[in-house]
């Protein structure tokens, strides 16, 4: 079993990913989806989490062998981000949304110095426009951002245009794609309710129709 496999189990097993056809969430940003993502829960539990945070960590060994510090992104991306850089024997940082309008008005949090090159971690990548948008304050503030890596994507085109059009490198560890299959093995969802989550996925607008 490919680790993608394992946490696309996994996230199942323990519901921090809940798939509902026939009867869609309403994203933050309005879109209908047949599928919520909660990875927060994964850091209730230990097996789950010790899954996800050795698969990055050999993870950032494989793809950014460079890397010097590790960030995470304000808030999901901060637990991750320290237990990774914990590991690897690495600083660790974590970038907010906006810079603060108090005190020293800092966007990102911790030591970093000019030039140090950083993987920025996130928990789940949906359009990419959060991430890339603590990528763009990193590159500001001088460093050198190797990649992003994150525990899941959707897949969706917007987000691969996005980061096509940053420039910038996403790996994640597991996706949607792998997790609909194991939802059909594991039998959380029916054949016909398969089909809808794979034009889900590429085409947001019309996928009921």
């Amino acid at each position: 079993m490919t680790l993608a496999t394992q946490i696309a189990a996994d996230l199942l097993d323990i519901k921090a990913v809940y798939l509902k056809p026939e009867d869609p969430f309403t994203w933050a940003s309005g879109i209908k989806s047949p599928i919520y993502t909660d990875n927060r829960i994964t850091l209730s539990y230990p097996e789950t989490r010790d899954l996800i945070e050795n698969g990055f960590v050999e993870t950032i060994k494989e793809q950014f062998p460079e890397v010097e510090v590790i960030a995470g992104t304000a808030t999901a991306g901060i637990p991750h981000g320290a237990i990774i850089a914990d590991k690897m024997g690495l600083p660790f940082s974590y970038i907010r949304s906006k810079p603060k309008d108090h005190g020293a008005g800092n966007q990102i949090e911790g030591r970093v110095v000019k030039g140090q090159k950083m993987v920025i971690i996130e928990d789940l990548i949906s359009t990419g426009g959060s991430v890339l948008d603590a990528v763009k304050a990193a590159k500001e503030a001088g460093l050198e951002v190797l990649g992003v890596v994150a525990i899941f994507t959707y897949e969706l085109p917007k987000a691969t245009a996005n980061f096509d059009q940053a420039d910038v490198k996403l790996v994640t560890l597991s996706n949607y794609s792998e997790l609909i299959k194991v939802a059909k093995v594991k039998g959380y969802i029916t054949a016909d309710e398969l089909m809808l989550l794979k034009k889900f996925k590429e085409n947001q607008e019309n996928w009921r129709d």
